[in-house]
């Protein structure tokens, strides 16, 4: 029997494996300039090598990689069908209309925090990151740059908008999968989460708001002027443009699948490109698919709308494979199991398993490449810690959700990085520093867990 000869790896093995993995990252991005892709594909095979070395049989492990990716598949689909939506949506002058708007009411000063809370409120609405990045994100990031905000600080801000209201919405589905890993209720995962969150969340639109505050004085409000004319010459602006966001906005918060209501407001935007813009048919549908292009010789509009379609997102969609692949993989060798069993033994107060389950969830998406394979891993993993020293699962299904969700869009090789970092035109690496709601939470949880406070005992 094949089961009688597999063995768990060792502690050593892991390391190893891991950081050649870890090495391989870091050295192809940051020094030979190769894709994270190339990282990822390689991956695969130092894994494969040691669960090969393990006992595993080669057929087992490719079943295992391929059912890693079947995982990430829906979020494919929707990756996709949001590079459609931003094609059309700028064809169709939508994006380009909620720019002009706001560049027009929003005041630098009170931007960033303007930013959170719209962000938030699209996603507690609607129950998706992906999609309210995917909208108000996108609009948000070119009212920023045309005020004079870092475009990094603009991403921080909006993701941060983001997860908190992705995950305090019963919508979501990561706060369904990670209440449901955990065997708790839905109601009850939010209720345990809300407190810290609130908290979270005042700290951070304080610490936004402070850093508006420092440069909003500096900024050039005739070049703001000036792109506010350049949009109006290029594009008919009119509040027609808000009804398909209205639209698609209204069939996420009403439950319809991400992708129906995804591809269904894509379709709005090249009837908008076509009737409002005045634009070929042909040419409006073609924008499903290639970056909408735009010469207006003013740098920032050609920067921020030449975008879009659904082939710019071919190279995150690779990635989502390779990453999903090999997260199955790691799990079918044991290393997360056997990263586990490291913190088990440490293990011993509210605070400690606090620390680990966050620790645990990070590394879900380190090596795991997406954040669903962070929330099932991580309650299957940590589950046994709680019920050993007598915390109420809510607790573990709270620190998952938190460590899971608010550190997904930190790595640039995950599912959540590699979207956020497509749709926003940012670098992870780059706005990941001003991710300030992810870093707050995690820190207050800690230190909340350690004090004895919002933690429940069975």
């Amino acid at each position: 029997m094949q089961s009688a000869v597999l063995r768990a790896p060792s502690l050593l093995q892991v390391i190893v494996a891991l950081g050649l993995f870890l090495l391989m990252a870091f050295s192809f991005t940051a020094e030979l300039n190769l894709p994270i892709q190339l990282a990822l594909y390689f991956g695969w095979f130092v894994i494969m090598g040691l669960g090969l070395y393990l006992g595993h049989k080669y057929k087992d492990l490719e079943a295992a990689a391929l059912q890693g990716v079947s995982k990430g598949l829906p979020a494919v689909l929707i990756l996709m069908a949001v590079g459609a939506l931003v094609g059309t949506w700028i064809a169709g002058g939508i994006v380009p209309t909620i720019i002009y708007y706001g560049l027009n009411a929003i005041h630098p000063a009170i931007f960033l925090p303007a930013t959170m809370l719209i962000c938030s409120l699209t996603a507690l609405g609607t129950g998706t990151s992906w999609g309210a990045a995917g909208t108000a994100g996108i609009a948000m990031m070119g009212i920023g740059s045309g005020l004079g905000v870092p475009p990094a600080v603009t991403a921080g801000a909006v993701l941060s908008g983001c997860y908190f209201g992705d995950k305090l919405s019963p919508l979501s589905d990561s706060v369904i999968l990670a209440s449901s890993m955990s065997e708790v209720e839905v109601v009850e995962h939010i209720k345990g989460m809300l407190p810290i969150a609130l908290i979270s969340y005042v700290i951070t639109a304080l610490l936004f708001t402070l850093y508006g505050l420092n440069f909003a004085g500096d900024v050039d409000m005739s070049q703001v002027e000036g792109v506010i004319a350049a949009i109006d010459k290029q594009f008919v602006i009119t509040p027609l443009a808000f009804i398909p966001v209205a639209v698609v906005l209204g069939m996420l918060a009403f439950r319809v699948p991400s992708f129906v209501a995804i591809s269904f407001g894509s379709l709005l935007g090249v009837v908008w490109a076509v009737l409002l813009q005045d634009m070929d048919f042909i040419h409006a549908l073609n924008t499903t698919w290639a970056p909408f292009a735009i010469n207006s010789g003013v740098d920032f509009i050609d920067a921020i709308l030449n975008r879009g379609g659904m082939s710019s997102m071919l190279g995150s969609v690779a990635v989502i494979v390779f990453g999903l692949g090999f997260g199955g993989l790691l799990d079918k060798v044991g290393i997360l199991a056997r990263i586990a069993q490291v913190f088990e033994k440490r293990v011993q107060s509210a605070g400690g398993l606090a620390s680990s389950t966050i620790a645990t969830a990070f590394m879900g998406n380190v090596f795991g490449s997406a954040m669903y394979v962070s929330l099932i891993l991580t309650p299957k993993i940590s589950a046994k810690n709680y019920d050993r020293l007598g915390y109420a699962r809510k607790n573990l299904s709270r620190n998952a959700e938190f460590g899971g969700t608010l550190t997904s869009g930190m790595v640039p090789w995950s599912d959540n990085g590699i979207y956020m970092a497509s749709i926003l035109g940012v670098a992870t690496l780059s706005y990941a520093p001003f991710m300030w709601l992810s870093f707050v939470c995690i820190a207050v949880t800690i230190v909340t867990s350690y004090l004895g406070y919002f933690v429940d005992r069975k």
